[in-house]
């Protein structure tokens, strides 16, 4: 079992949070509440970094989801980014994918890191 870890970074485009090891049950909650606290303006583009994550439950689509419409609230966007093989398979089983704009591969730019 890897502990979660989510590291904020600013970029050109808008914050990235680059989230690694395992999102479920047990460690969701520390997602879910850093999304609120996490300051967009209109036009800005949340990304989230899952290039390190290892697994994904449903508990941690459900975060996916809030992180989605915190977003939409503060009229912004959002894309996934680096998004795992077996997650990716899970977005498309469930239709994620057509809510989330999935970046594979793109440049989310260079900034500050505040690890969290």
């Amino acid at each position: 079992m890897s502990p979660l870890k989510i590291t904020i970074r600013d970029a050109a485009a808008g914050p990235v949070l680059e989230i690694a090891g395992e999102l479920d049950y047990d460690t969701v909650s520390e997602l879910r509440e850093l999304i609120p606290t996490v300051s967009l303006r209109p036009g800005q583009r949340l990304t989230l970094d899952l290039g390190g994550m290892e697994f994904c439950d449903s508990s941690g689509l459900s975060a996916l989801i809030a992180a989605h419409h915190h977003a939409h609230t503060a009229q912004a966007d959002i894309a996934l980014e680096a998004v795992p093989a077996n997650t990716l398979r899970i977005l498309r089983i469930v239709g994620l994918d057509q809510i989330f704009s999935l970046d594979q591969g793109g440049d989310t730019g260079l900034g500050a890191d505040r690890s969290r």
